[in-house]
């Protein structure tokens, strides 16, 4: 696992759109484990913009969903798909058909079974894209857990309550429960990138890079990964770094 520290959130949006574009260089049909929240946000924006100036190529570009709420309409305006689509299928013209959707609408073990089964058959996450949870979450892995939680339906914690709460309006308007690509499926990932930004990511960062991986901090089993694991953070996140 390797840590690459930049000055603020823009340098981290540029550097988290290159290494994103340079998976898709490098394979042209490379299926993207795509995280939702405020922190990537930057980063597709910016490939975004690539695009429309001609600079990236996503003809053959796949997304995967990398969790969503249980039970909420379509159309629904929490709809973790829909802010998907909205931030980067739509920007990067990536149609549904190249589209693996972790689908709340369904009943959850027909969901999961259908998303792992198509993950298998598109050959594995070339790329997962991740954010850091305020207590420790990848998607919506919460802790306690062990590295080999599978696909499933969880009820969120408080924490993860709160946290998102800001998105739509307040803790009540927040759904109890979520479906959540496992931690087996996405540390298969060829690639993991987590993008941390914030002062207020500093404390469960510095419990992710703690030498020893632990059920309570879902993403310090980021270290026993498959494949490279770079985590991307500013200096607000890791202010006692030079």
């Amino acid at each position: 696992m390797r840590t690459v520290v930049v000055d603020d959130y823009a340098a981290l949006s540029q550097a988290a759109a290159d290494a994103i574009a340079a998976t898709v260089r490098r394979k042209p049909d490379a299926l993207l484990l795509l995280a939702t929240g405020d922190t990537p946000m930057g980063a597709y924006r910016e490939l975004g913009e690539r695009y429309r100036r001609g600079e990236l190529d996503t003809a053959q570009v796949r997304i995967a969903q990398l969790d969503a709420y249980a039970g909420i309409a379509e159309g629904d305006h929490r709809s973790l798909y829909g802010w998907m689509v909205s931030a980067f299928a739509e920007p990067l013209d990536i149609p549904e058909e190249r589209t693996i959707r972790l689908d709340g609408r369904l009943p959850p073990a027909i969901a999961c079974r259908d998303y792992d089964a198509s993950v298998a058959a598109g050959g594995g996450f070339d790329l997962a894209v991740l954010g850091l949870g305020p207590n420790g979450h990848l998607g919506f892995n919460e802790p306690p857990i062990e590295r080999d939680a599978p696909t499933r339906l969880v009820p969120l914690t408080p924490a993860s309550l709160r946290s998102n709460a800001r998105y739509w309006g307040g803790e009540d308007n927040v759904p109890r429960e979520a479906l959540t690509c496992g931690l087996a499926s996405m540390l298969e990932a060829r690639e993991i990138l987590l993008v941390v930004s914030g002062a207020h990511k500093r404390e469960i960062l510095r419990e992710t890079l703690a030498p020893m991986p632990s059920a309570d901090v879902p993403a310090s089993w980021l270290q026993s990964a498959a494949g490279e694991v770079v985590v991307l953070a500013d200096r607000d996140a890791l202010p006692s770094l030079p």
